[in-house]
């Protein structure tokens, strides 16, 4: 069993018990994705609990009262995982629901909101999500730390991958090129053939980012500069800190959540930017960008 899959087995686990799971009964309910050797096993699942509340996800350990005593357990509550929705107006609400449906998604994330219409009442999509087994291997590369070799115009490349992205209909695979010595990017449509994968945790990630802050294109373009105020749930926190960097987070809440403040030119790139987040990010000011937001998605319908 592959790590990222072990990390989902165990997030969905976690989720789909009412009550705390004791280590031992997490290992016994996962045949096979921990080691038979218990001081092993305890290792590996601390490391993982750890990778997955670095992502956000909140784990919460209980004690459960037996009748031999007092004993741990782990579990993850729905209420907490989903986090508080934004507070939105019913037309706010059915607008983003709009802009959730332009893409074909298993499920549209935004229903537990409410606004939902329904059967054939909801919008039917638009555009669909690409991908084939060289996504879904680049993924695992990019999760488990996997060197990849593949075949990209003509030339045999060795990757360290940093960083697999989708943006304007197609993805994108960054990361270190062993042969050329320096960081490159890919169009993962332009691999030539099957993506092979390595061992797992063969590299270390730099802890500086392949691309500046400095180069997002909602600060560059004609027209005055305006501060961004954008509330972001936790789950997106780590990701987002990493992204924009430290200066770009203004407060940083209790419950993982953070409010970053961003220069914008582009009103459009800074659009989809938060768009991609989905219901995870909110503008908050100025006015006239949360309006901004709020008219082109009502345009939508």
């Amino acid at each position: 069993m592959s790590k990222l899959e072990r990390l989902l087995n165990l997030v969905a686990a976690l989720l789909n018990t009412n009550r705390p799971l004791p280590r031992e009964e997490l290992f016994e309910g996962m045949q096979g994705a921990y080691s038979d050797d218990p001081e092993t096993a305890r290792r590996a699942f601390e490391r993982d609990k750890d990778e997955l509340k670095a992502l956000g996800i909140p784990i919460e350990y209980e004690e459960i009262l037996r009748s031999e005593g007092a004993k741990g357990g782990y579990l993850i509550r729905q209420e907490s995982f989903s986090g508080k929705g934004p507070d939105l107006a019913p037309d706010e609400l059915s607008a983003l629901h709009v802009a959730a449906n332009l893409v074909r998604l298993r499920a549209d994330p935004l229903w537990p909101l409410g606004g939902d219409p329904g059967g054939e009442d909801r919008p039917a999509p638009v555009a669909e999500l690409i991908g084939d087994d060289r996504v879904a291997n680049l993924l695992q590369a990019v999760a488990e730390r996997h060197e990849v070799t593949f075949l990209y115009q003509n030339g045999q490349r060795a990757l360290q991958p940093y960083r697999l992205s989708f943006s304007r209909g197609r993805w994108y695979l960054s990361g270190w090129d062993k042969d050329r010595q320096a960081e490159r990017s890919f169009r993962v449509d332009r691999i030539d053939g099957a993506v092979k994968l390595g061992a797992a945790e063969s590299f270390d990630r730099p802890p500086a980012r392949l691309e500046s802050a400095d180069d997002q294109p909602w600060r560059y373009g004609p027209g005055d500069t305006i501060k961004a105020t954008v509330a972001v749930d936790a789950v997106h926190a780590t990701w987002i800190k990493n992204f924009l960097g430290e200066s770009a987070v203004k407060e940083e809440h209790a419950d993982g959540s953070l409010l970053i403040e961003e220069e914008v030119v582009n009103k459009e790139a800074f659009r989809s930017f938060v768009l991609t987040f989905l219901d995870g990010a909110e503008i908050l000011s100025p006015p006239e960008l949360r309006q901004d937001m709020k008219d082109w998605l009502e345009a939508l319908q």
